[in-house]
């Protein structure tokens, strides 16, 4: 079983941690003015206003500030800056056994997921897809904020996971699975095929989402992973947003779903919010979730964070 991490308290700190891309510092200190707002306080990694290139800096640099919040016992919350790219830099730079004795919240998505579901499959960790700290803005929707707060912050056994009331979900293929849950990001998926942090989908449930790719290079990638025997592997799938995904020789997202997912005959969920959409679910990869086609539902069946 995976383990949960302690849970999010009103005057707790979070680590502060840039791992991927760089972000502005105007941009990272008005974000973390908002996160402050909320009754958390925070602790910023070393290098979390490095730039280098696309980069925040080293893969080592990026990833001893990963490592150094979960070796600080104040931390209860790491909180990437964002993600964008160069996530899977740092993978051979932590320490899964000391990040399994440590375990701690973490929250991201786009190419953090790379990172989520090593931390998962290394450390046995749950994480989370859902915010960063980009996300931490007055603009950002209520849904989000109580999607990741109540993730965070409550020990319920079991979650249902709803998108807004206005976005239905849809159920494309009936089905009744239950297994744990992982992916996030199709880029960043695809990036770890073939590398020793390649992600195990066997009867597994497998999300996906994607962001401002044109539909034959998001084909590229679903074929991709047919070929690589990962669709059919997995117990069930939940295909999330494609957001800003232009249309391709006339093939739209919708139509690749039909074309590619539809006939692996695997119960689906599409129409998920997740990650790159306004909306954003909370998602944790690693817990055990119960995905229902036949009746439409979503449903962590395990705690996600404990109280100790």
């Amino acid at each position: 079983m995976a383990i949960a991490p302690p849970m999010l308290r009103r005057g707790d700190t979070v680590g502060i941690v840039t791992l991927g891309s760089p972000l502005n510092r105007a941009t990272i200190d008005a974000r973390i003015a908002v996160l402050r707002s909320t009754g958390l306080n925070t602790i910023v990694g070393e290098h979390v206003y490095e730039q280098d290139g696309f980069l925040a800096g080293t893969d080592e640099d990026r990833a001893a500030d990963l490592m150094a919040m979960f070796q600080n016992d104040e931390v209860r919350l790491i909180l990437p800056t964002r993600g964008g790219t160069g996530v899977a830099g740092i993978l051979p730079y932590l320490d899964f056994d000391i990040i399994r004795n440590n375990p701690k919240l973490i929250s991201g998505y786009s190419d953090i997921t790379i990172l989520l579901n090593a931390l998962y499959q290394y450390a046995d960790l749950i994480t989370l897809q859902s915010l960063m700290l980009i996300d931490f803005s007055l603009q950002t929707p209520v849904y989000n904020f109580e999607q990741f707060f109540t993730a965070t912050s409550i020990p319920t056994p079991t979650r249902r996971i709803s998108n807004p009331p206005s976005i239905p979900m849809i159920s494309r293929i009936p089905g009744n699975v239950t297994g744990p849950l992982v992916g996030g990001n199709l880029t960043s998926f695809v990036d770890t095929l073939g590398t020793p942090y390649e992600i195990d989908i066997r009867n597994k449930i497998l999300v996906l989402e994607e962001t401002h790719e044109p539909t034959n290079t998001v084909y590229r990638y679903l074929n991709h992973l047919q070929l690589a025997g990962k669709l059919e592997e997995c117990a069930g799938i939940i295909m999330g947003e494609c957001t800003g995904c232009l249309e391709a020789y006339g093939v739209s997202y919708q139509e690749l779903i039909e074309d590619v997912i539809v006939p692996l005959g695997k119960p689906l969920m599409t129409n998920v919010t997740t990650a790159h959409g306004i909306y954003k679910a909370a998602l944790p990869i690693g817990a055990v979730v119960n995905l229902n086609t036949t009746a439409n539902q979503l449903t962590v069946v395990e705690p996600t964070v404990v109280t100790s």
